[in-house]
């Protein structure tokens, strides 16, 4: 049974993490461990990286909505909002996949459960603060940008487009 959500001003967020949530696994279904480690070439940020970034921020949602105490299997690579390393062997795809379904639930429970006057008290970060609400929005937000990049690397690697069912 799915936890009601508190604050209505969650009811599209919810609805968007709901349809995320099984694209992640969605786009990285067959891509190879090879392929995903890939840059082509440019300095783009690769699959591996991408897809375990994208864990991070669901595990990092969580503890700021108080489901605090777990961490992803490639929690030193992405902590602190580390950026792409180089010479850095990442995770499987598959190490991802398994973290993002176990936070996945975890996460969903902590942002339904969000009251607003959580969703109004300010977030801090070094130089900037902002409502927690403008902090889902912009996750969000960013889940559907980088899936939306794996689906491009996904054809630019020869796989065939993302399924959506």
């Amino acid at each position: 049974m799915e936890t009601a959500i508190v604050s209505n001003r969650m009811l599209g967020i919810i609805a968007l993490y709901d349809l995320q949530t099984p694209f992640f696994n969605n786009v990285l279904d067959e891509i190879s461990d090879e392929d995903a480690h890939n840059r082509l070439n440019t300095k783009a940020n690769h699959v591996e990286w991408l897809a375990g970034s994208l864990v991070q921020q669901r595990f990092d949602l969580a503890e700021m909505f108080g489901a605090t105490g777990h961490k992803q299997a490639a929690y030193d690579l992405f902590k602190e909002n580390k950026g792409i390393q180089e010479g850095v062997t990442y995770p499987s795809l598959e190490s991802y996949k398994k973290d993002w379904a176990y936070i996945a639930p975890i996460c969903r429970e902590a942002l339904a459960k969000a009251s607003d006057e959580k969703l109004n008290s300010m977030f801090e970060m070094p130089g900037m603060q902002f409502p927690f609400f403008d902090m889902i929005t912009f996750s969000m937000y960013r889940e559907a940008n980088c899936i939306g990049q794996i689906a491009l690397y996904r054809r630019l690697l020869g796989y065939g487009a993302m399924k959506y069912m």
